[in-house]
């Protein structure tokens, strides 16, 4: 299997989707991650819809909702999100 990899600032601007139901979820801010290991943590999402304000996820210090990244499903024209490791 061949490793297509993605930069940080390929995902950020992205919009996110969810892959159930394909609603919006908002855009791709910005990525947390550890700087010693590069272990993914959080997408962080600006303009984020009604629906996923909803979900009661966690937000940084300035309130912004963070995406665990295990929810992350494929990163292509969009970001697919699991909706149900969401919840």
């Amino acid at each position: 299997m061949v490793e297509t990899r993605v930069r940080a600032s390929d995902v950020v601007g992205k919009t996110i989707v969810s892959e159930e139901t394909g609603r919006k979820f908002g855009v791709v801010s910005n990525v947390d991650f550890i700087t010693e290991s590069g272990e993914l943590l959080n997408i962080v999402v600006e303009q984020p819809t009604k629906h996923l304000q909803e979900l009661g996820l966690k937000a940084d210090d300035r309130g912004r909702l963070l995406i665990p990244f295990s929810a992350v499903k494929s990163i292509g024209d969009f970001l697919i999100i699991s909706e149900h490791e969401l919840i």
